[in-house]
């Protein structure tokens, strides 16, 4: 089902639509997709809205070739995605958005993150060290070393969409 409403533009005030979208996937309770874009400014936000709420969980896979790359992964708002081997982790926040990618597009995130600081780094230890991560990043995008890929999600609204996925339900305490 897709709605149409007219808002303003929180970054010029010009009209806006806002799309909200509600999707039926396969293993997922229901999900909203939420798209705002401003014509007048460029200005552009999405959201995935996990509708509902399961038993906090934590899903784990290990990526050892090429087709691994194209697990999906649903992350809710709540979740955590951690990739140890690159000690790179994303955490919940206050301008967190839900999104559904595969493991490659997670890594693509992690790359863009690390370009921002490349953008004005601080230092050139910041500098190198982010060019580093960039490599370690590209290595793990063409699989030239194995890694794991965890997902936990207190509310249990985000998972990881393959045969290699493990799920593990934790206790409230764990999450």
């Amino acid at each position: 089902m897709r709605e149409c409403h007219p808002g303003t533009c929180p970054a010029c005030g010009g009209v806006i639509q806002i799309v909200h979208h509600r999707l039926d996937i396969p293993h997922f309770p229901d999900l909203l997709l939420v798209a705002i874009a401003c014509d007048a400014c460029g200005y552009r936000h999405t959201d995935t809205i996990i509708l509902g709420e399961g038993d906090p969980v934590r899903w784990t896979m290990r990526v050892e070739e090429p087709d691994d790359l194209s697990i999906r992964v649903a992350r809710s708002t709540t979740g955590t995605i951690t990739i140890p081997e690159l000690g790179l982790a994303v955490e919940p926040g206050t301008a967190c958005e839900g999104f559904v990618t595969n493991v490659e597009g997670v890594l693509a995130r992690f790359e863009q993150a690390v370009e921002t600081v490349l953008a004005n780094p601080e230092s050139d230890e910041e500098r190198a060290a982010a060019l580093r991560m960039l490599a370690k990043i590209g290595s793990a995008r063409e699989v030239a070393f194995p890694f794991t890929v965890i997902l936990e999600d207190p509310m249990g609204n985000s998972a990881l969409v393959g045969e290699k996925a493990e799920k593990m339900l934790l206790d409230r305490d764990e999450s």
